[in-house]
Order: C-alpha cells, then structure tokens, then sequence
C-alpha cells in the first residue's frame, strides 16, 4: 500500500492537516512495520463536508446504478483478497488460514450480501391513500474494530452503499492496514467522489469529532460496550441515529442428552478462534453437575491440540492478541480468575513455552466456574474459557441469562424441540442450535449492553433508511 500516512477524502489521496503518526505494531514481533497519520478534528470535517457534498447525487442515483457500483467493487475486491488477507493476519495477528478462510472473505461476503438484498428491497410501500417511502439517512459515520477488520467495515459499507448514503470510515488505529487497502479498492472500483471517505485516528479524537459532527446523521459502532456509551453520548447532542455492536459474554449451554465429545470440541475451538477475540465468542460453557468432569477431560484434551504460533505458518491455529495492552488485560483477568478460586484446567498466565516475543497468550479453560466471578462477567476478549456447571435446565437458562450482554449463545441437545425450546428462553440476538453457523444474511446483534440495531442482509439496511410518509399520494 502506497498511502498509509494519508487519507481518503473526496476522491483523493490527502495528508493530514496536523503531524500526529502512530506506528502500526505486528504483534507477532512486537516490532513496528508502518506508520500512519493520525487524523485531526479538521480532518474529520473535510471528510464528513466532502460526503455531504456528495449525498444529493449519490442518493439520486436509481437501484440498477448502486448494484453495479457493488458489482464493480466486488470484482476489485476479488482482485486483492489474498492480499487483504496477508495484510490483515499481520496487523492483527490472525493465522494465515483463518485470515483466508474468514477474516478477508468475510468482507467479500458482505459486500455480496448488500448485493443481493437491493436486487428485490422494497424501498415504497402503499397503506390505504399513503405512500410510504423509505429514503437513504444521509451521511453516515463508521467506527470500527481490529478484531474483524474487513467484516466490520464490509458490513457498515455495503449497506450505505446499497441504500444510497455517503460515508466517512474511522478505522481501529491499531489495524490501520485493511482499511487503506479497502480504500484503494474503492477507488479502484470507480465509488463517485465523496461517496467514500476514510480517515485515520483514534478514537478519542477523530472517533469523537465524527460521532459529534453536525452533518452527520447516522454513526454505526462496533467495539467494546464502554466505548458504544461514549459514542453515544457524543452523538446525543445532534440527536443522529446510533447503531451499536458492542461486547458480549456468550453461553454455551450443553443439555444431558448430547454428544459431550463433539460439543465440547465444537465449544473450546469456538472459544480459541480468532484467539478469542470475537464479540460472539462461547466464552461460558454451562455443563450438567454430574458431568463436569468428563467435561473437563474432553475441553483439556482440545486445548492442548491447539497449535500457537508465528500467525503466517499454515500449522498455526491460534496466533497472537492484537497488542501489549489486550495481552496486560487477560494476564489481569487470569489472575484475578486463580484469586477468586476456579480450577485451571489449562494454561493461565505467561506466554506459551518457546515464545518467549510476541503478545501471545496460552489457551486458558477454568473450571468450577461461579456466574458471578469476574471472569464469568467480564468480556476477557481472549482465548480463556469458563466451565459453569448446572444442576437442572431451569438453572441453565437462568445463568446463560444473568448478564448484562445479550449478543450471542449457544444450545446442544440430540433432540431438536428441545433446543428449541431453550433457544426462545436465552435473552440474546442470536442462539446457534447444534453447531449451526452464523448466516451472512440473517440479522447479527444483541439485546441489552450489547447494542441496538442490527447488520446483514435486509436487516442490515433499516438504519440506513428513515420512513417518510406522504399522505395523499394515491397508488397510481
């Protein structure tokens, strides 16, 4: 990438207006690979101005024209996946694999997803003598994360684009890389000028001044729950429209009657992926009582399967946490874990044997884990598991549901009605019965701290369209 101390606005590659850089860490090494400019609260203006310019136009423009902007971008997606991947597994620390296989499709998929739901949405609908219209909101403004870098920005860009709304990008400064790739794609895919707009900084500077911004009427954040709550108090002043994806804390219920060997696998390596850091991860297995043992063994015997290393060996299958301050935080929570008197059943604090250089940590399962441990409670966003067990079904739901997030969970039972019937007791967004994977086009969010609004599919469009209705219209 050519740009990486400049930013995307109106078409063109700038540099900042201040001189405030940020090194860009792999944190496989430790070791700073690149440099990018830190945007100033005059950068953000410039953006959110040249996407306001740009909204009349773009907004404008019919169905058939925003599909084949997406058809374009998709193709010059295609073009550079492998790279994205390579670039994303280094600025963050995915193994290559994973990279390939999720993080750089994810956003491919994404963009397709957007595709697919304008070729029917139903932007008028009639009621009695009134035309109800939906219409693009406006300029939008995205925060996004380093933990899925491409399926955060995909997710948010697509549908803007789908819907007829113009944007400015702020990307996590600590996995800068995708996003000036993605920006290069959109150039190179012809986006109108000011449409696109991406600018770097942090969140304290560039994040507040575009959740603040006047002429922004929409801003859509995906990050940790404490800083959705500063996001939203930003925004509060100009009452803009604030979607929110925030934390999560996901049971992993196991009913009596499954297969412990499978579940319990499926379980450990759902809570090691990504190296824990997913917002959906299955970071609370509750067990049955009676079983915890057996459960223990099995969850063990995975962990120690799993192979930590260097993120660009194809036998790595767990790489390293994202940076020193993310690896200080689970050190912190594991020991705290070991204070309050849970069993460790594997790994707990340092980094694994040999690796002696880069944020790695080692994968950490507790057992005896009581609900109201910090570590049952607090999104550790690692690669540490917490078995809780339980004594009856109703038991079960009540834990899995005693928590202040909602975004996701998870229910194994061999008979399907019965898992049917816990997965409409879980207070969550989503419930995954059997393993089932998550669906693109299906709606991803959460209840309570874990955010409001929804992505993916048409659900993903409603916050990019306000309803207008006009009485009197008449249907011919």
């Amino acid at each position: 990438m050519s740009n990486p101390e400049h930013f995307y606005i109106d078409g063109r590659w700038v540099p900042g207006e201040g001189s405030a850089t940020l090194a860009v860490i792999d944190p496989s090494t430790e070791k700073a690979y690149a440099e990018i400019a830190l945007g100033s609260v005059t950068d953000i203006d410039k953006a959110v101005m040249a996407a306001r310019k740009a909204f009349a136009a773009f907004a404008g423009t019919s169905r058939h024209e925003r599909m084949e902007l997406l058809e374009a971008i998709i193709a010059e997606y295609e073009k550079r996946q492998d790279e994205m991947a390579e670039v994303i597994s280094r600025e963050m620390g995915a193994p290559i694999n994973l990279a390939r296989r999720a993080q750089a499709a994810a956003g491919r998929e994404h963009l397709s997803q957007a595709l697919a739901a304008l070729r029917n949405y139903t932007f008028e609908t009639h009621i009695n003598n009134v035309l109800v219209t939906r219409e693009p909101i406006g300029v939008c403004g995205f925060i996004t994360p380093w933990n899925w870098p491409m399926n955060q920005i995909a997710c948010k860009v697509g549908p803007a684009l789908a819907t007829g709304c113009t944007m400015v990008l702020k990307p996590s400064e600590v996995a800068p890389m995708s996003a000036l790739l993605f920006s290069e794609i959109m150039h190179a895919a012809g986006v109108p000028a000011g449409v696109y707009n991406m600018v770097n900084g942090d969140g304290a500077t560039a994040g507040d001044a575009l959740s603040r911004h006047p002429e922004v009427d929409m801003v859509s954040f995906t990050g940790s729950t404490r800083a959705g709550i500063l996001v939203a108090k930003a925004a509060a002043d100009t009452v803009k429209r604030v979607h929110q994806e925030l934390g999560g804390k996901s049971p992993n219920i196991l009913l009596d009657d499954a297969d412990f060997e499978q579940a319990v696998t499926r379980g450990v390596l759902g809570c090691f992926g990504n190296t824990g850091q997913s917002c959906n991860a299955p970071t609370r297995l509750l067990v049955p009582a009676d079983r915890q043992a057996e459960v223990i063994e099995i969850a063990a015997r995975v962990a120690a399967t799993v192979s930590v290393g260097d993120p660009r060996s194809a036998q790595t299958t767990m790489g390293p946490v994202v940076s020193a301050l993310q690896f200080e935080r689970i050190q912190r929570l594991i020991e705290v874990g070991i204070a309050e008197g849970a069993t460790l059943v594997a790994g707990g604090l340092g980094r694994p044997e040999g690796l002696e250089t880069g944020y790695y940590v080692r994968p950490t399962i507790f057992a005896d884990v009581d609900n109201q441990m910090s570590i049952a409670r607090d999104e550790i966003f690692g690669p540490v598991l917490s078995i809780l067990p339980y004594r009856s079904e109703e038991e079960a739901v009540a834990i899995a549901n005693d928590t202040v997030y909602g975004l996701s969970s998870y229910v194994t039972s061999s008979d399907i009605e019965r898992a049917r019937g816990l997965a409409r007791s879980i207070r969550a967004g989503m419930v995954h019965i059997n393993g089932a994977p998550i669906d693109s086009a299906a709606p991803f969010g959460g209840y309570r701290q874990s955010g409001n609004g929804r992505e993916g599919g048409v659900f993903g469009f409603e916050d990019f369209l306000e309803v207008k209705s006009i009485f009197g219209h008449g249907r011919s």
